[in-house]
């Protein structure tokens, strides 16, 4: 069944129908470009809620440490993956459905344009066939009947007797033009007639079926692209539903990652200061008297004097203005170090690492934190440090063999290139030393455990640089009691370097300060160690930091 013969004569229900099946792929894109706007509008919102409860900083990343946190993070992730699912849908949906349908219908409505314009020129066509076989009809009738009244004429003439023979032949001759003027307008008639009936035959059985077939062609690839359309709707959503599926498989998985035991212990690690809650309140009886103001405890601490060049003297003990003060740690040990013929204890070379290598800037040593948060915190640098150290290590032990290798093949490199490197790293190695000396020095302070041979050597390398003589004795025991009650045990390391003359004025307000007149003179203990401030002696005997720019070394 095709529309060109079965529909010959329905061509204004074909070009309805048509026209509506244009309409309705165009109302298809549409509803299409909704639902694309859809998509993109969910999406937004859907990041900009993942976004707002997105955590950021601060605080905030403490808490993601928990797995409940961490959990609910996850889900915004996942979601904000979801979204982008979305956002493909839309993609899809514009460029595979919008755009392909819209190609398509443009093309089909030039196409229906071009087909009914042809079918209404065919129709034309006919019907200037048609006026034209109608004009040479009625021609050719008013030529007979003018024809049948000549012949009339030439008979009733020659009937007359009153007629001459020239009357008679004048009308013959009339009767006899006028019917070949009807004959010849008969034969154009019949003419226009047979070519009307066959342009009305090609029109009817060629053309028009012809136009309507490619009519229905066109319909139905209109009805195939738009059913593609369809599909494509419901398998651009399909395509995603295994990844959105992900993303809700991963949000389970999220949900069953959190650990309430988990998180009730990290929250103890994250926060436990190590301190011992307080002693019960003791029971003031004033019924018995006034306790006397010593006690048992105060009588058996043991007392520390410390002579006027000992290292832990009030003066000495005075802390940088911009540094913080720390506490000598409780744990002293039986080692000893001897200096010169003078012996140190341990516990002392521990005081001394804390109290005279270079302080922490800005809190380096987190003294802020509770006890037990500063043993993590510093134990955590400590292990920090070590793994550069041995880095460091490595690479020093690869450069020696590398230039083992130039040295044997010199082809292969010059030795002496690798120097500068190899200095850089001993340099390094030096100073990560150092630094792990000073933060084991901090972690025995707060009562960690560490390795005191760090702060030996520390000591052991800054007396070196004294050309002081150092021996370390094994085994050597030491009457703890004698040694800190002597005032003059300790030797003053800390040699004047010089005069100095105060430019301005200085209060000495602040902590580890001593205040100063304009034009005194002082003594220099300590150059600036690029922190602004240098410590001086004053002639009464105090001692304390003064700004750098404050004075003018001699």
């Amino acid at each position: 069944m095709t529309w060109g013969r079965d529909l010959w004569d329905q061509y204004e229900n074909i070009e309805k129908h048509t026209q509506s099946g244009l309409d309705l792929t165009e109302r298809y894109v549409k509803f299409v470009k909704e639902r694309v706007d859809i998509e993109l509008n969910y999406a937004k919102q859907l990041r900009n809620l993942s976004k707002k409860y997105t955590r950021r900083g601060g605080k905030e990343e403490l808490d993601s440490k928990f797995s409940n946190h961490q959990a609910f993070q996850d889900i915004l992730t996942e979601l904000n993956d979801y979204a982008g699912q979305r956002e493909v849908v839309a993609e899809k949906l514009t460029t595979m459905v919008c755009a392909e349908l819209t190609r398509h219908l443009h093309e089909l409505k030039i196409e229906r344009k071009g087909h009914l314009a042809e079918y209404k020129k065919a129709q034309q066509n006919l019907e200037l066939s048609f006026k034209c076989m109608e004009n040479s009809k009625k021609k050719f009738e008013k030529e007979w009947r003018e024809a049948e009244k000549a012949i009339q004429q030439a008979e009733r003439i020659e009937q007359e007797s009153a007629s001459t023979k020239a009357d008679v032949d004048k009308a013959k001759q009339l009767s006899h033009l006028k019917t070949h003027i009807a004959d010849e307008c008969k034969n154009d008639y019949a003419a226009n007639l047979q070519k009307y009936n066959t342009e009305q035959k090609g029109l009817y059985y060629i053309e028009i079926p012809s136009i309507f077939n490619k009519l229905q062609d066109m319909d139905e690839r209109r009805v195939v692209k738009l059913a593609e359309g369809y599909r494509l709707f419901a398998e651009t959503e399909k395509v995603v539903m295994p990844i959105i599926a992900k993303c809700l498989d991963g949000i389970n998985t999220a949900s069953s990652k959190t650990s309430e035991k988990q998180d009730s212990q990290l929250f103890i690690e994250l926060h436990k200061t190590g301190l011992v809650p307080p002693a019960d309140v003791e029971f003031e009886d004033y019924s018995q008297g006034i306790k006397p103001a010593g006690s048992d405890t105060a009588v058996n601490q043991t007392k520390l004097r410390i002579g006027k060049k000992g290292f832990f003297n009030k003066k000495r003990q005075k802390v940088h203005p911009k540094k913080t003060t720390t506490q000598p740690p409780c744990h002293p040990t039986q080692c000893i170090l001897t200096v010169n013929g003078e012996a140190l204890h341990v516990w002392e070379i521990c005081i001394w690492s804390v109290c005279y290598l270079p302080k922490p800037p800005s809190l380096e040593d987190f003294s802020h934190l509770p006890p037990e948060q500063r043993r993590k915190r510093l134990q955590q640098s400590i292990d920090e440090i070590n793994k550069e150290l041995q880095k460091e290590k490595d690479q020093s032990v690869a450069l020696e063999k590398m230039k083992e290798v130039y040295v044997s093949n010199s082809q292969l490199g010059d030795p002496n290139s690798l120097e500068p490197q190899m200095t850089q790293t001993c340099q390094t190695i030096h100073t990560l030393k150092g630094k792990l000396a000073k933060y084991e020095a901090w972690l025995s302070e707060a009562g960690g455990e560490t390795n005191t041979s760090h702060c030996i050597n520390a000591f052991r390398t800054y007396l070196e640089g004294k050309s002081g003589r150092v021996t370390v004795p094994v085994n050597t025991s030491h009457n703890q009691d004698n040694f800190y009650e002597d005032d003059d045990f300790y030797e003053d390391f800390d040699d004047p370097l010089g005069q100095c003359t105060a430019l301005y004025s200085f209060d000495g307000s602040g902590e580890g300060t001593v205040c100063m007149q304009e034009g005194e003179l002082l003594t220099l203990m300590e150059k600036d160690q690029g922190d602004g401030w240098v410590r001086v002696r004053r002639r009464t005997g105090d001692e304390g930091y003064v700004p750098a720019s404050y004075v003018k070394i001699s």
